[in-house]
Parts: structure tokens; sequence; C-alpha cells
């Protein structure tokens, strides 16, 4: 039987009240919601937590339903064991975590955005759910298998927690165990280019959930699971594209915006792709909230939903 826990107001997200879906199967998911209207669901990236809607979400609940949740192996979300071929931690079954959590909402079509690796879980939300997909929002990715596929020893040197946490259990779990919070202080400050971006509230938050063994192994077969499962589907999916309209943003100081023409790469991927660089790093909605809300009230007030 699927039921809802509330938890309390969240102490990040102004006005915003967190619950824990339960479903009758699937993993216990950790969300925050606030708001009326038509609804918008946003999925997070690694390091992070729904938390990093903080500067957004609360002006966004103005006009729509926001629900902000942790990814499952994130956050205060259920960590499940990864299987075999890590299929627990496919965006294929993350992906459903979304859809059965705004189902029992009510929701049975909603906008959403998605920042690093909840992009990667919009993305195949959109090509196995398209029903249930009005408009997409895309930050600072390209397409998984499009990444793989180009990779150099720029992009691998830059990125190198692709290939490390990819490695098998337990040699990178062992490795940012013996001091997550350098692990993830060195991640963070990598990646964004605006200086208190992630104010130090925000990442003892994120460390808090990263202290967690279960955390870091999630995190791994996430990583894992893009590199293996995730590609196979890829290929099986090679000649399918996303009909709803996609928005995609990037950083221009950022990895992605400097090595991939973004657009042509979405373009490759969905049917109505538009977007431009904003001028910061990966966490475009940390880094510069203000301009990433222009864009969103921009792209989701020509796309009321269904």
């Amino acid at each position: 039987m699927t039921e809802f826990h509330d938890i309390g107001p969240s102490p990040f997200l102004k006005g915003f009240q967190l619950q824990d879906f339960v479903p009758a199967e699937g993993p216990r998911i950790r969300f925050a919601r606030a708001g009326s209207g038509a609804p918008l669901l946003l999925l997070h990236g690694h390091p992070q937590t729904h938390v990093t809607w903080r500067k957004i979400a609360p002006a966004l609940s103005a006009d729509f339903t926001v629900i902000a949740m942790d990814l499952r192996g994130y956050g205060d979300s259920a960590k499940p064991e990864g299987g075999p071929d890590h299929i627990a931690y496919s965006k294929r079954e993350m992906a459903k975590d979304p859809v059965a959590l705004m189902a029992a909402l009510g929701f049975s079509s909603f906008h959403v955005v998605g920042h690093d690796r909840g992009g990667r879980v919009a993305h195949r939300l959109a090509l196995d759910h398209p029903a249930a997909v009005d408009s997409i929002a895309i930050f600072d990715i390209a397409p998984t298998a499009t990444m793989y596929a180009r990779t150099d020893q720029r992009f691998a040197t830059r990125y190198f927690w692709w290939f490390f946490l990819i490695q098998p259990d337990p040699l990178p779990e062992t490795m940012i165990g013996a001091d997550p919070e350098y692990f993830l202080r060195q991640h963070i400050d990598g990646q964004n280019k605006t200086p208190d971006a992630t104010e130090d509230a925000a990442f003892r938050e994120y460390l808090r959930c990263y202290m967690d063994p279960k955390t870091r192994h999630a995190i791994c077969e996430d990583y894992r699971a893009a590199a293996t499962t995730d590609l196979m589907h890829d290929r099986e999916d090679g000649d399918r594209r996303i009909d709803a309209p996609l928005l995609a943003l990037w950083g221009a100081q950022g990895v992605v915006g400097q090595t991939y023409d973004v657009l042509e790469t979405w373009r490759e991927k969905a049917e109505n792709v538009s977007g431009r660089a904003l001028e910061c790093g990966h966490t475009l909605q940390e880094e510069d909230p203000e301009e990433v809300l222009t864009e969103l009230r921009r792209f989701f007030s020509s796309k009321p939903g269904r």
C-alpha cells in the first residue's frame, strides 16, 4: 500500500514541506513540496540533493506545484542494492521513481527540470514515459552516450570521476571513505566557478548525506550503471527522440560547455530544442539562480501543460 509520511518543514527550501513517499513497490523517496498550479518536478545531480534547488524553488512555487525529490541512493531517499549489472541504478529504473511519485500525488503529466545526474534521469523519463512529460529542461549535460563516445584525454582529465567511480566495488568507495569531506569539497569547488555559490550550510548538508557509506556506494552504482546498462539501453533506443519541448542550459565556464556543442548534441536526441549558455560553471541553480529563473519562467510560460 502506498503511503506518505510527513517529516516537517524544510530547513533549506522556504515554505516547503518534507515528506517520504513509500510506494507499494520501489524505494522510499524523500521530497519537498510547495505551491499550486501546474506540476513541476526538480531532479538534482551528484553530489547534491534536493537542497540544490533552495535558491529557485521558493520563487517557482509562486506559479507551480513544485516537487523537489532526492533521487534513489541520494540524500534521504532509500538506497537499494544495485543488483546484477547495477540495474537498480540504471536511469530506466531511477526514472520510475518520479513517475510513481507524481502519479501518487495526482499528476499524470508534469514539467521536469534535471541537473547533472537528474538530467540523465529526466532524459530517460522522457523516452520511457513520454505521456508524463509536458516539457523538459536539462542543466549542464550532453547525452550520456554522446559524452562517452566523444571522450578524449581533455575530457577524461577534467571529468575523472566518470572513470574513477565506475571501478569495481569497493575500490572507489574505500578511497573516498578515507576522507569524504575532502573529496566532496574538491568535487564541488572544482565544478563551481562562482565563489561561495554553495554556502557552508548547504555544503554541510551535502556532507551529512555523503558521510553515509550506503550513499557513497549508491553513487558509484549510479555511475557504474551509466557506463554499462545505460549505454546498452541507449544503443537499443538509438533512433528514439524526445517529443516534449526541451530547454538546454549550461555553464559557459564549465567542461560541458567548453567541450561540446550542447544544443547540437540535444538536437540529435530531441525534436524541439532551445537553450543557451549562462556565465557560470556547472551548478547553474546555485551559481546563477536569477538567470535560471528567468529562463525557466520564459520556457514554461509557453508550455502550460496538459
